[in-house]
């Protein structure tokens, strides 16, 4: 379909069918991650980045290309995610600074706002590095720029930018050493590549066929994509096949710069006297001890990401400059141990467990009580079984997150959730490694409306714990120590069955078998549940520990439960047992280990 301009509803329409396709494709982007989240977790980290930029820009579109380039750009910069998601609100950042001038974007000037976007995504990381998300964006922007003085057909030029893209992500290998070793192509690029092929197939008006790239680890053909009028109506998350994890590949000693920070430093607060903002000096301060640097800043706002050896050395720099908000530090040594099985405190190894169909979100909550009753606290908490639920409803839990066995409640659950409880301080437990940050993106989109603190609880256990720990009566600050140091306390292990054959850290793994979990490593495989369970226990009891609390899933087996009570009183006569229905799916049996 032959375009000579475009103008705000097709760039509206261009970037709704990207994030449709970045949305379809996000597992497989996080499959080919060198590195840990939350970096590491770069599909996510994208995608996250582009459904916040799309849905401003479905809520504030009008006719005019610059118009829309802006809202998209104001999206995508807030709601930015990791290096990957920041690298992409800066490549349509400058996008949007170039098309601000015109209702429409003709050839050359369509390929003027990519370059732009390129020049501005550069500049804002310190030390670039070819093989990358950078590269990709590059050379596409650069061919689209040479090829504009060529046609006037925007749907031409795109099919360029998209070809060259594809052919600049296929020698990403060989430009990175690391993606050759492991036998990838770039995860951020391969993202960039899904965007494009969004725009691509708006611009034709047809799905079209991707065509593969020659190259390990890169995506398979492309699923049919919405039509131009359904992709501006509706968006569905259709997850491609998850490939092995390149993680899998790397020695968690090769992280050098362990701490992944992310933050941003408030101009206008922080004290009367502020150092004069150099932000090349900054950069190089930060490069001392630290890498994947990248610095956004305005009048008000500095926006930080690094990955530091030091992480109180940085937070002290920063303070030079402002008050430091929205403070995230991960240790990326911890996350990638997680990362080689999978985050495994309650959601499935992807590897494992790919054929466990998904299940749908809910919320379970109560009506909100009258505005002149507002108690001094309110929980959340995320269950995996009824009978769990039930363990939290009796601790004083306010409203239930019940999610299937991936455990993904939606940040607009968590919010719909706050809003439903009328306290004056929320506690979040996640229960998961992998929903902590959905928490913390409810809590940041309602800082200053509500009182929040998320308790980065990792496994239902925990949850239980740090409910247990709470008291009415206590101040805010004494109640967040006590529950984060119940968590600490708590081991936490599951029994649930392999779904192929394997091989992890030199434990054989059959199909079929019994495979038990303590704190993320799977260190029991067995044909029968009782000996996996007894297996599981006894590495995770040791001197000193003197309580164990057992829930039952939907599918244990009474005989059995019965059997371990028994074994338990036995080899362990100093621990006290307490036995409890859960009711999840999937685990025979979620075991936590208490001093």
């Amino acid at each position: 379909m032959s375009k000579r301009s475009i103008d705000g509803t097709d760039f509206t329409a261009m970037v709704l069918a990207g994030a449709e396709k970045l949305q379809q494709h996000a597992e497989h982007v996080n499959s080919l991650n060198v590195f840990p989240v939350p970096d590491g977790d770069t599909g996510t980290n994208m995608n996250l980045t582009m459904t916040a930029g799309a849905n401003e820009l479905k809520k504030n579109n009008t006719g005019s290309v610059g118009q829309c380039a802006g809202v998209l750009s104001k999206g995508l910069l807030m709601g930015a995610r990791g290096n990957s998601g920041v690298i992409l609100s800066q490549l349509f950042r400058g996008l949007g600074r170039y098309a601000a001038q015109y209702d429409e974007l003709n050839t050359q000037q369509f390929a003027a706002a990519l370059q732009t976007g390129v020049d501005t995504a550069y500049k804002a990381v310190v030390k670039p590095v070819e093989g990358t998300i950078l590269t990709v964006a590059k050379e596409a922007a650069r061919h689209a720029v040479y090829y504009a003085r060529r046609t006037t057909d925007v749907t031409e030029l795109m099919t360029e930018v998209l070809s060259r893209a594809k052919e600049a992500l296929a020698n990403t290998p060989e430009l990175l050493p690391v993606l050759k070793q492991v036998g990838v192509v770039d995860s951020g690029g391969q993202g960039l590549v899904y965007i494009y092929e969004g725009f691509h197939q708006y611009l034709t008006g047809s799905a079209g066929t991707a065509v593969p790239v020659p190259v390990q680890g890169q995506a398979p053909a492309a699923a049919p994509a919405a039509s131009p009028t359904a992709v501006l109506t509706k968006h569905e998350n259709v997850l491609s096949s998850v490939q092995s994890s390149a993680q899998s590949q790397l020695s968690t000693e090769d992280i050098e710069f362990l701490y992944d920070m992310e933050f941003f430093i408030n101009r206008l607060l922080g004290g009367s006297v502020k150092a004069e903002f150099d932000e090349e000096s900054f950069r190089k301060a930060l490069s001392v001890n630290g890498d994947s640097i990248i610095v956004i800043s305005d009048d008000e706002t500095i926006k930080v990401h690094v990955h530091s050896k030091t992480p109180g050395e940085v937070l002290n720099l920063a303070l030079q400059y402002g008050e430091i908000t929205q403070i995230h530090i991960l240790n990326m040594r911890e996350q990638h141990r997680d990362l080689l099985t999978a985050g495994m405190d309650i959601a499935p190894m992807p590897d494992l467990f790919a054929d466990i169909p998904q299940e749908e979100s809910s919320v379970q909550a109560p009506a909100v009580p009258p505005a002149d009753d507002m108690a001094q606290y309110g929980f959340i908490a995320v269950s995996s079984g009824e009978g769990i639920s039930d363990i939290f409803r009796s601790l004083g839990v306010d409203a239930i997150l019940s999610g299937g066995q991936t455990m993904n409640p939606s940040t607009e659950d968590f919010v719909n959730a706050i809003s439903s409880i009328s306290a004056k301080h929320i506690y979040i437990l996640p229960n998961n490694s992998n929903i902590v940050l959905a928490a913390q993106q409810a809590k940041e989109l309602l800082e200053g409306e509500r009182e929040i603190t998320v308790i980065p609880s990792k496994s239902i256990p925990q949850g239980i714990a740090a409910a247990f720990a709470f008291q009415e009566e206590d101040a805010v600050d004494a109640n967040t120590g006590n529950m984060l140091e119940a968590i600490s306390q708590v081991k936490s292990g599951q029994i649930t069955n392999a779904v192929r054959d394997t091989v992890i850290e030199e434990l054989e793994i059959k199909s079929g078998q019994y495979i038990g979990i303590a704190n993320s490593k799977i260190v029991a495989a067995a044909d029968d549940l009782l000996a996996a369970s007894q297996a599981l226990l006894g590495s995770m009891l040791e001197n000193g520990d003197e309580i164990v609390t057992v829930l039952t899933g939907a599918e244990s087996e009474d005989r059995v439960t019965d059997a371990l009570e028994n074994w338990l009183a036995e080899a362990y006569p100093q621990v006290e047992v307490e036995i409890h229905t859960g009711g999840q799916p999937l685990y025979y049996y979620l075991f936590s280990v208490e001093p």
